[in-house]
């Protein structure tokens, strides 16, 4: 398995692995492949990483600009995929680990929504005032990256992840 950088060839398989790994996910909005698609299309993907194995996209990684009240810099991840048949095999630690290092020293910190328990293992997580409208406190989870930050505030994102709001 090798990580790189999405290509315009891999838009499709990117899809498909995405729609396939949300469709059996405990918490899914049902538009996590279009979320990837308008921030692709809007040129806000500050990472696309991709794990291919035998030429076939197996995993992939969004990262895209995000602030926290008025504070800019940080990344925000998501969504995080790994194709059903090989979830468990350490593809979305390797993405996210990937993802994180080229991260460092660029941003002040990354952000996510997610399952604290897998976050966790990464430095993730909730810290009080932290919040996004109309999520649990407890999975909005944040890793700064600059010595000294400490999150707290509204997290805001792209447009895009506004796709599943009422």
């Amino acid at each position: 398995m090798r990580i790189r950088d999405e290509v315009p060839a891999d838009a499709a398989w990117i899809d498909t692995v995405v729609t396939a790994a949300f469709e059996t996910a405990p918490v899914a909005s049902g538009t996590e492949a279009q979320i990837v698609r308008q921030l692709r299309a809007d040129g806000a993907l500050q990472l696309s990483l991709v794990a291919e194995e035998g030429g076939a996209i197996i995993g992939h990684v969004a990262v895209s600009a995000a602030r926290i009240g008025a504070d800019a810099g940080w990344s925000l991840f998501g969504p995080l995929a790994v194709a059903p048949d090989r979830q468990r095999q350490g593809i979305g630690s390797a993405l996210m680990t990937e993802a994180l290092t080229r991260l460092r020293g660029s941003v002040r910190g990354a952000v996510l929504v997610g399952n604290p328990a897998y976050y966790r293992r990464f430095g993730f997580h909730a810290w009080p005032g932290l919040f996004l409208p109309g999520v649990p406190p407890e999975v909005t989870l944040a890793l700064p990256l600059d010595p000294g930050v400490e999150p707290g505030g509204e997290l805001v994102c792209h447009p895009a992840f506004a796709l599943d709001a009422p």
